[in-house]
């Protein structure tokens, strides 16, 4: 089996995350994908973020209709800091194959700063999206010669969208049906979440 993995906060999930799992699955000949919504993102312990279950669920509802596509609670039931080899180990017991980690350009540039990058690339390798104006020759000059052969790259076009945005939309009372599906749309509406009233 060829797994990717995508991790993130997904508050809230929207079409950008889908886009780039249907990139990851098609341009890798990967057999399915798992979302995994974090716990707490360790680079972002002092943001405040919609509680899991929420996060989990707007997920879930997000992968619905795409049977190639999974969402595992794995990180939010362990706790804690919510780091990527860990997460790697423990879906290598249950389920062996083959892992791709799923990123985009800008979190690869950080991706040294990352517990144990050394052992993710022998468990692992990297699906990275790459999205005009950047190109593959630039993007591998952000990061160590001794990680380009675990290296994947994914064209994408520019992301119109992220997460941070939605937010501050809906506390705006923009609409964001253009963002994500109608089902998290009235999600976020039913839970007021990100101050929607």
């Amino acid at each position: 089996m060829k797994i990717g993995i995508l991790g993130g906060t997904f508050d809230p999930p929207h079409f950008g995350h889908l886009k780039l799992a249907e990139s990851a699955l098609e341009q890798l000949g990967l057999d399915e994908v798992i979302f995994l919504p974090a716990n707490t993102n360790p680079f972002k312990q002092k943001t405040r973020i919609s509680p899991s279950k929420d996060r989990l669920q707007m997920t879930a509802i997000l992968v619905s209709n795409h049977p190639q596509f999974a969402v595992s609670d794995m990180e939010i039931t362990r706790g804690g800091l919510s780091y990527t080899i860990d997460t790697i180990g423990e879906l290598q017991m249950v389920s062996p194959g083959e892992y791709w980690v799923i990123l985009g350009a800008d979190s690869l540039k950080g991706f040294e700063n990352w517990k144990n990058p050394q052992r993710i690339l022998r468990a692992a390798r990297l699906a990275v999206a790459v999205r005009p104006p950047i190109n593959k020759d630039e993007l591998l000059r952000t990061v160590p010669a001794e990680f380009h052969d675990r290296i994947d790259i994914i064209s994408m076009e520019p992301m119109e969208h992220s997460s941070t945005e939605i937010r501050e939309k809906v506390s705006r009372n923009v609409k964001i049906d253009r963002l994500t599906s109608p089902e998290i749309v009235d999600y976020i509406k039913k839970n007021k979440l990100y101050q929607l009233k």
